[in-house]
């Protein structure tokens, strides 16, 4: 199956269109010592409808391994204690930016307006790490409502590559 991968980026704080809505029931924290099984579970739970797979595998090591990179930050949103919710932060040296490498939501919170408000706190910590930029990708297997929401929010398509998917 042939899917499109679209990057997107913000250039400056200012480019963003922040959309933090009133959440009360909401806990969004950073995971300082984030377990294999949450990962595991965060990832799973929010990427299992839209073939993430690359991650599917990972052993216990493998994702301790990932999690021990400093550059690496996850952020979880629970409601009433289930998984809303999830971001992963990467800082990327190299280009001095921050890629939300991995965001989305868990199938019991899509529809509530939970998406915007994520999106607007992930790109909130990333910026607050300082980089020259903040990027992501989404593919046409994610959900519907990803690129709509990227683009409100000010971010700009750079890239666009088309690639093979396996089931």
């Amino acid at each position: 199956m042939q899917a499109t991968r679209t990057y997107l980026e913000l250039t400056s704080p200012g480019q963003f269109k922040s959309a933090l809505g009133q959440f009360p029931n909401l806990v969004l924290e950073r995971v300082a010592r984030p377990t294999p099984a949450l990962y595991r579970d965060c990832y799973r739970t929010v990427g299992a409808a839209y073939h993430w797979r690359d991650r599917w595998d990972w052993t216990d090591d493998d994702i301790r391994t990932h999690l021990a990179n400093p550059e690496i930050t996850l952020h979880v949103a629970t409601r009433q204690g289930a998984l809303a919710g999830w971001y992963e932060l990467r800082r990327v040296a190299e280009d001095d930016s921050v890629e939300i490498a991995y965001f989305g939501l868990a199938p019991a919170a899509i529809g509530l307006g939970l998406g915007k408000h994520l999106l607007s706190c992930a790109v909130r910590d990333a910026w607050a790490l300082r980089p020259a930029r903040v990027w992501l990708h989404t593919c046409t297997l994610d959900h519907p409502h990803a690129l709509p929401n990227y683009r409100k929010r000010g971010f700009i398509p750079y890239k666009t590559e088309q690639y093979e998917v396996e089931y």
